[in-house]
């Protein structure tokens, strides 16, 4: 069966090209990869995932997985918010602070910073993100090196990814999760990360004990 992978990026990226590296590894393992673009000034999340379903709707597939790093993790638990069954397939969050992000709550706090954020802190960073409901098979991966640009404000607790910790991306309904050594810009380049969402798309757990790579396989 031919599937489709969605690729949702976090808050800063430009153009999706720090996904770049991701797409190609899962193109290697056979499935077909659409990059999801967006910004975060004058949109909220629930706008951005409105967006997000439109786009997911034009993609001529049987099948449709998500995977989405970061603050796209917050934008997908709103498009399941709003469409809940308009998706058959898999979702992975990679380091998603879907119980919101203490970098982000003091990047808002100070009004010198503030702008950076533009909406993203409504039902996002600074918590009240829509609980998951177990519409679908969710996985979350998690990093524990901690290094990266959070660390510029004080950092999550630990342990955490350098911008992100391991609490806040622990999600309640979650199918699976697991605790990878990467950072947060790190797991974006890291091919066990891609391997641990192709085992968790295939199969709907993560592969906890071997780690098989499994990218050159075909999607089931």
């Amino acid at each position: 069966m031919r599937e489709a992978i969605v690729l949702v990026h976090g808050l800063w990226s430009v153009g999706s090209v720090d996904l770049l590296r991701l797409r190609n590894l899962f193109k290697k393992a056979g499935y077909e990869c659409h990059m999801f673009n967006y910004h975060v000034w004058g949109k909220p999340p629930a706008d951005i995932a409105a967006k997000l379903h439109t786009f997911i709707d034009n993609i001529d597939a049987p099948k449709v997985h998500i995977v989405a790093h970061s603050f796209g993790g917050i934008i997908t638990m709103h498009l399941f918010d709003q469409f809940p069954f308009d998706i058959k397939g898999r979702v992975v969050l990679m380091a998603s602070p879907v119980n919101g992000s203490a970098v982000g709550k003091r990047i808002n706090a100070n009004p010198m910073t503030r702008w950076m954020l533009g909406q993203s802190h409504v039902n996002g960073l600074s918590g009240d993100v829509p609980p998951w409901q177990g519409w679908q098979d969710i996985g979350v991966i998690a990093g524990d090196i901690p290094i990266g640009l959070g660390l510029i404000t004080g950092g999550p607790g630990l342990p955490h990814d350098g911008t992100v910790s391991v609490e806040e991306t622990e999600l309640k309904g979650a199918t699976d999760a697991i605790v990878m050594r990467v950072s947060h810009s790190g797991m974006l380049m890291s091919a066990p990360v891609a391997e641990q969402a192709v085992v968790f798309l295939q199969t709907g757990q993560f592969d906890q004990d071997t780690m098989t790579p499994l990218l050159n396989a075909e999607p089931a």
